[in-house]
């Protein structure tokens, strides 16, 4: 690690400890104060200098720790035992908490499974037969993209070493191939209703919700969030216009142009290759454990729920038994389609469902580590302090976009989605919530629009940054999937991230102020789809000076 941020990092961590023993009046540990906001201030800085989650986490856990046990020497080292043996086992010691591990973990063992055995190769066979053009390799791309919805890197892996050949073949540019993958996997993935996210984003909503006795149905608060996720809604309208219309702009219609005239895309040396025997590749492989896993969770909130509307039901059912049970039962029907297929012996296809658990285990961390920094504000009282600062000073309209921007910086800086989730989100509910409710501690139904809104914002930023950030990890695979050079991958996609960012904090903006989120999706679709044909070029026809040149040429040879 350079040692320019090793510098950094000590010189925060130190300004930290000195502000904070210096302002020592005597005052409860437990008052909102300044004092309160320097844990996730810690971690949020400490993840922009390092660029590692779960050290910046811990970093801004232990400071508040410290602060809690006294704030003096020896609080120093009791405030590092209390990290694992009370902030991280009262966590874990929550029935909620340890379904949604589990959750994430029979999910992403299923996703394992029915990689290696082939399911979802075989479920993209399909679709291949239809690419016979530029235009429908593209749509095709996109639609397999939709298909993996249940996991990004699932998504990137497959859906770029599976197309690759054949949008070479038909001369779209890697740069292209490496922005429809990236821009079909976190996006729906991120507010997809039964995904490997799931489980990470409605946990970080029950933590954040859990000092707010009327909210007490994290999925379903997730679902009305889904409503106002405009960038990663947007994004996935933008990337079918873009496909579907053969119209770029940027550095991506030159890379397209590069293409299309035959010149070497630039791309890596190196790709994930998806390793599958194909003549094994059976659809239904993939299709079975995942209606399994939908159909479990839809039956799970139907028995669990109470109530005369579907609403009322969802709000009342035990989405995360659902979910739970779901997930275990398409786990077991992907292994036991594989072993009595005799696609692979019981040795290798457990291996293969653990090799997916290794996939979201730093995620797992990082959702503990978030858990604990919340326990940390909570005791400090770090929502109540921002609220009152922030009440002071900023409309309850613009806190959402407020927050999609900050959100989308911390990912940028950070380069990853998850992590600025784990941060942001503790803070940005119960902020939202108090600045829109009474002093009884209710906020009107009419209102409900900016606590949805700020938690949407979080997600939504989250993944903007991540599109824009070249350490992002989906963005790495998603280069080395589509063996794109990363830079490349980078600043072809960064004008696309932008155009639906902005457009996206507009519509949040228009959102916070009361417009229906339905006219702003609508107003927003339009907006990117008139843009695009207006400024956009189709890359089948060359820039002028290329042409310019074979003119020239041509009355030479005359």
């Amino acid at each position: 690690m350079d040692i320019k941020r090793w510098v950094s990092i000590t010189v925060l961590i130190v300004a930290s400890f000195a502000i904070t023993y210096l302002t020592n009046d005597g005052s409860p540990i437990r008052s909102a104060s300044f004092i309160s906001v320097l844990p996730p201030i810690i971690a949020i800085s400490a993840a922009f200098i390092l660029r590692q989650v779960i050290i910046a986490l811990f970093l801004g856990i232990w400071f508040g720790s410290w602060v809690i046990a006294g704030k003096d020497f020896i609080a120093l080292f009791k405030g590092l035992v209390d990290v694992p043996q009370k902030y991280a086992l009262k966590v874990m010691n929550d029935t909620d908490h340890i379904s949604i591990i589990l959750i994430t973990l029979f999910i992403s063992g299923m996703v394992g499974v029915i990689s290696t055995n082939g399911g979802l190769i075989g479920l993209i066979e399909h679709i291949k037969r239809w690419a016979d053009s530029r235009k429908n390799v593209q749509i095709s791309t996109v639609f397999m993209g939709f298909i993996i919805f249940f996991d990004d890197y699932a998504n990137t892996l497959i859906v770029g070493n599976t197309m690759r050949t054949l949008t070479d073949k038909m001369k779209v540019s890697r740069e292209k191939l490496a922005y429809l993958v990236d821009a079909t996997a976190a996006p729906l993935a991120s507010i997809a209703l039964i995904s490997i996210w799931i489980g990470y984003e409605v946990g970080l909503i029950e933590t954040a919700i859990d000092s707010i006795d009327v909210l007490n149905e994290p999925y379903t608060i997730f679902l009305h969030s889904i409503a106002y996720s405009f960038y990663p809604v947007l994004t996935l309208v933008f990337v079918f216009f873009i496909a579907f219309t053969g119209k770029d702009f940027g550095p991506m219609l030159s890379a397209e142009q590069r293409a299309i005239s035959g010149e070497a895309t630039l791309n890596a040396a190196t790709s994930l290759e998806v390793s599958v025997d194909n003549r094994l590749s059976s659809s239904l492989n993939a299709i079975l454990p995942i209606l399994t896993l939908i159909i479990t969770v839809i039956i799970g909130i139907l028995l669990t729920g109470r109530g005369s509307t579907f609403i009322e039901i969802l709000g009342s059912a035990n989405s995360l038994l659902a979910l739970l049970i779901g997930g275990f039962l398409g786990s077991i029907v992907a292994i036991v389609m594989t072993i009595t297929q005799k696609i692979l012996p019981i040795e290798d296809t457990i291996n293969a469902w653990t090799n997916g658990l290794s996939k979201v285990t730093s995620a797992l961390v990082i959702l503990v580590l978030s858990w604990s920094l919340a326990e940390i504000t909570k005791e400090l009282n770090t929502a109540s302090y921002l609220a009152t600062i922030i009440g002071d000073g900023i409309y309850p309209a613009i806190f959402p976009a407020v927050v999609f921007v900050l959100a989308g910086m911390i990912s940028l800086g950070t380069g990853t989605s998850w992590g600025t989730m784990g941060i942001l989100m503790p803070l940005a509910v119960p902020v939202s919530w108090s600045l829109v409710s009474n002093s009884s501690g209710f906020v009107a139904p009419v209102d409900m629009h900016i606590v949805y809104s700020s938690i949407s914002c979080v997600l939504a930023g989250a993944v903007w940054g991540d599109h824009c950030s070249p350490t992002s990890d989906t963005t790495i695979l998603a280069s080395m999937a589509s063996q794109c050079n990363h830079i490349e991958h980078v600043r072809t996609q960064m004008p696309y991230a932008l155009v639906v960012g902005i457009t996206a904090l507009l519509g949040t903006l228009a959102a916070g102020f009361g417009l229906s989120w339905w006219i702003v999706l609508i107003t927003t679709t339009t907006l990117l789809w008139f843009g695009l044909n207006r400024f956009g070029q189709s890359s089948e026809f060359p820039p002028l000076s290329e042409t310019a040149t074979e003119n020239i040429e041509r009355l030479k040879n005359a």
